[in-house]
């Protein structure tokens, strides 16, 4: 890349240039890579290796702290973001089995906030334990995906959440049991701190059957999404209707979006809950398309989607 971001380390980085937390390196006008592959750059970017590291940036920055996971359901705005972007990419580790519970026929992981949620189910499968093989083909780090509760037409992360524990964005310690975290549709009540550990819960299953139960939701999954595309995945949650949830993709196609273009952003022709975006397009085709979109399903079907892409702005609170 030609644009080359400035580290700094621990002795500061002279005028204008900004001395690092606890010895924690942070970098000056990141890029902050998204699988949309647009928008702007964060003024500051980190990777703590520990509890000590995240709280010791979340005092330097005073809060002003966005956890950046896969970026896979993440659009940036063009102006970029202030504050610190940080990455858990280094707060990865497996513990386990900490907790065999008897009479419930469950293992207890701990993982870090930072693990490639594929990764994860790929070693579970393999190493006998169920209850991720649900969550194939969705691009998120554990913490992440806890964050937003994610899932689909084959469950939810929620179902296997056993404890979260984390930081405030004042610097205080969290932990939660399951019974405590108010789960919804893609939603944790978890917004407002740092996950940085997850214990999940998991049942000892033959790999052999958990391999073709991962195989049969991927296949699902190449057959009716633009998985090889620049895209977040699903923009809308699915909205319930008559009291019954229907697809947010269904409701954009029969409206009339699919194929839908506003500059470098298009609705992709594979699935119309998907937004695609060219190569070098900016954010602000990304978020003209989604606006069109709603006001066209508010039209036709009378019905408001709600946004289940994630938008950092400059002026947006973290």
């Amino acid at each position: 890349m030609e644009d080359r971001p400035v580290v700094h380390g621990p002795g500061g980085a002279g005028a204008g240039g900004v001395r690092a937390a606890m010895g924690v390196e942070t970098v000056r006008d990141a890029p902050i890579p998204t699988w949309f592959g647009v928008g702007g750059r964060a003024d500051h970017f980190a990777e703590p290796a520990s509890m000590d590291e995240l709280r010791a940036l979340i005092d330097r920055f005073e809060g002003c702290v966005r956890v950046l996971g896969d970026g896979a359901n993440l659009l940036v705005d063009d102006a970029g973001v202030g504050g610190v972007v940080v990455s858990l990419a280094k707060m990865t580790g497996v513990t386990g089995p900490i907790e065999p519970v008897e009479g419930e026929g469950v293992v207890v992981l701990r993982v870090g906030a930072g693990a490639s949620l594929p990764r994860l189910i790929i070693e579970t499968v393999r190493a006998g334990l169920g209850g991720l093989e649900g969550l194939g083909g969705i691009p998120a780090t554990l913490g992440g995906a806890v964050r937003m509760n994610a899932g689909g037409a084959f469950g939810e992360i929620a179902s296997v959440v056993r404890a979260v524990r984390g930081v405030t964005l004042v610097g205080e310690p969290f932990e939660r049991r399951r019974g405590e975290i108010p789960f919804g549709y893609r939603r944790s009540g978890l917004a407002q701190v740092v996950i940085t550990e997850v214990d999940l819960a998991l049942t000892p299953a033959d790999p052999a059957r958990l391999r073709d139960r991962l195989k049969e939701v991927m296949a699902a999954k190449k057959a009716s999404q633009p998985l090889a595309e620049r895209s977040a995945g699903c923009v809308f949650k699915n909205p319930t209707v008559s009291g019954e949830r229907v697809s947010a993709g269904r409701l954009i196609d029969a409206a009339g979006c699919k194929g839908l273009r506003i500059g470098s952003a298009s609705v992709s022709a594979v699935h119309a809950n998907f937004i695609t975006a060219d190569r070098g397009g900016s954010a602000r085709d990304v978020l003209a398309l989604i606006e069109r979109v709603g006001e066209r399903v508010a039209e036709v079907h009378g019905v408001t989607l709600e946004r289940e892409l994630v938008v950092w702005g400059r002026e947006d609170a973290p």
